[in-house]
């Protein structure tokens, strides 16, 4: 029975390896996926369906050429694509019912300020490629985005596109079924020797044993030259092998190849042998995107806020070298923009006056992406190095107005030494928007730069003091030192002849609130700081020479003395933690920052 068990085991060993082999060999799928998509109609704009991109699992291979023209092949989520070309006719490759890849031509759903656009350099773009006359691009784009194909957004898309899809060699079962093999092959090798081993116990019937032999004298020894005489050499026991013993080496030895033969199968499988438990062929972009239920997915992901910051750097770094303000234009906006303005024309007309700092662009400590799916989309991000201890960490707000604009930075701050900025969500979350009056805040969004404008006036005195922490608030304490320095200065040189007043109030910009774990929000807001400079007498005049801030005042103004006197306005880009109305605690300030403004002539 043993002999039997053996030999099943021999039979489901070479069954199993076989299979496992076969699986390497005979049954491994050597033919790609390959589909040729014919674009109609000369649209500019080929947009790809990420279920027509998912007909086959693995990379997916786009190729297309327009001679002369430069291609460009970006993906991105299907949503903002199409809202990117809601304005543009354009094809729309889908799956037909029978799973077959077709074109449409989709007409234009809204009215954009400005066709045709090229859509390389977009900001709604997860990755992009751009080459001239012929582009072959790998992809792994998932169901739940699209693909965009296009020359400038004027000539036509190419009339063909071709999609392929790589061999698979993905053999999941080969390893399993090879080192089943193994297994099996030793397991029969184990059972053969146990079932020779008995059979040689229970032979029978054996041999009586020899009866006790006779005394006789000591036997003489045969020296060598008498057992050559004899001839037979009969009696002597020899140390040479027997045919038995060396049939047992033989097939002892007869095992020994199959279980390394078996072995080297087994070491030689590729990954592709083995089943990939958790893994995927064709990796999601967005696969860390995690949207809860009844929420909006986050504006960009934390690879996207890196690329956007980028861009926004390169773009402002040019303007200040070249004093562009349109240039500024196209990426900075509201306080940043102006601040920025005001500068270079400080800087043309002196240039001893210093260039306002580089965007910072790395690396993000923290993105906090507005969750939302339309327009305007926000995007609350911190840019620190922990390895550079005297740089001090920024906060910055990023916005999108619609999906056709760039995203401008609009708010930028440094970070306090004592401010913690609260628990946010993942950017994989993102956050939802906190309405400007908000009645859940301890303070409306809306509310919060008039209050602190008022707190900065009147200090303790004013009634909204109480709302704001006081300890923690370093500038209110920097702006109070200031004005104080100001004023004794001008008491010493023009007490007699003028005077100096000093203001505060809110600022024009709209405030951007994102919320907090804790149910606060972050705010950043603009604060207007006012310096009047103005004569008490008719026969006076305020004349501007001398020193830094009299040139500022001189660019601005055009002029170099004034028998009415001057304003100038600062702008105060201010970031607060608003707690919640129900959880009490007071409003913390995170991050402050000043710059000249504007400046006139009073009236």
């Amino acid at each position: 029975m043993r002999f039997v068990w053996a030999v099943l085991a021999f039979i489901l060993a070479a069954a199993a390896i076989g299979g496992g082999i076969a699986q390497r060999t005979i049954f491994v799928d050597r033919e790609a996926g390959q589909v040729s998509i014919d674009v109609p109609g000369g649209a500019a704009y080929v947009m790809i369906d990420g279920s027509v991109l998912g007909t086959h699992a693995g990379t997916q291979t786009l190729e297309a050429s327009v001679p002369g023209k430069n291609l460009t092949v970006a993906y991105g989520r299907t949503a903002d694509m199409s809202a990117w070309l809601s304005d543009a006719t354009y094809a729309h490759v889908t799956l037909d019912a029978q799973g077959a890849p077709v074109s449409q031509i989709i007409e234009p759903s809204v009215t954009a300020p400005e066709t045709p656009r090229n859509p390389a350099g977009s900001d709604l773009w997860l990755g992009e490629a751009t080459a001239e006359s012929t582009v072959s691009e790998k992809l792994q784009v998932p169901q739940t985005m699209s693909v965009l194909v296009a020359t400038d957004g004027q000539s036509a898309a190419p009339a063909t596109i071709d999609l392929s899809w790589p061999v698979s060699n993905l053999t999941p079962w080969a390893g399993p079924l090879i080192l089943l093999g193994v297994i099996l092959l030793a397991v029969g090798i184990v059972l053969y020797i146990l079932a020779v081993r008995h059979l040689r116990r229970s032979r029978g019937p054996r041999r009586k044993g020899p009866p006790p032999l006779a005394i006789t004298e000591p036997l003489q020894t045969i020296d060598q030259q008498g057992l050559d005489e004899a001839g037979t050499g009969r009696g002597v026991i020899t140390a040479t092998p027997t045919r038995r013993s060396l049939g047992r080496g033989r097939r002892f030895v007869v095992t020994v190849p199959a279980m390394v033969v078996a072995g080297a199968l087994l070491a030689g499988c590729s990954p592709e042998s083995w089943p990939q438990v958790g893994s995927s062929d064709t990796p999601d972009p967005t696969a860390s995107v995690v949207v809860p239920e009844g929420e909006q997915p986050p504006a960009v992901t934390q690879a996207q806020a890196g690329q956007i910051l980028e861009r926004v750097a390169a773009t402002v770094a040019q303007a200040d070298s070249t004093l562009d303000a349109t240039l500024a234009g196209t990426r900075l906006a509201d306080a940043m923009l102006d601040e920025r303005t005001a500068n270079y024309t400080i800087r043309g007309k002196f240039s001893s006056q210093a260039a306002l700092a580089a965007i910072p662009t790395a690396p993000l400590m923290l993105v906090l992406p507005q969750s939302m799916s339309e327009w305007p989309r926000s995007v609350v991000t911190v840019i620190a190095d922990p390895a550079k201890e005297k740089d001090t960490p920024v906060i910055a707000v990023l916005q999108q107005q619609d999906a056709w604009s760039p995203y401008k930075l609009s708010y930028l701050s440094n970070l306090t030494a004592s401010s913690t900025v609260p628990d946010v969500a993942p950017a994989e979350i993102g956050a939802r928007s906190v309405p400007p009056e908000s009645p859940f805040l301890l303070l409306p969004p809306a509310q919060v730069a008039a209050a602190y404008a008022d707190v900065l006036q009147n200090g303790d005195n004013s009634a909204s003091a109480a709302l704001f922490d006081a300890e923690s608030d370093e500038f209110r304490a920097k702006v109070q030192a200031k004005r104080d320095e100001q004023r004794a200065q001008f008491n010493q040189s023009a007490a007699e002849t003028g005077t100096i007043d000093f203001g505060s109030l809110a600022g024009s910009y709209a405030p951007v609130s994102l919320a907090t774990i804790e149910s606060g929000a972050i705010v950043a807001v603009s604060v207007f700081e006012t310096e009047t400079v103005k004569p008490t007498t008719s026969d006076a005049t305020i004349k501007l020479d001398g020193d830094s801030p009299n040139e500022t005042v001189q660019a601005l103004t055009g002029t170099t003395s004034s028998n009415k006197g001057y304003e100038t306005t600062f702008s105060d880009q201010l970031f607060f933690y608003v707690p919640n109305k129900a959880a009490g605690g007071k409003i913390q300030l995170l991050a402050f920052d000043s710059h000249v403004l504007n400046a006139k002539v009073l009236p």
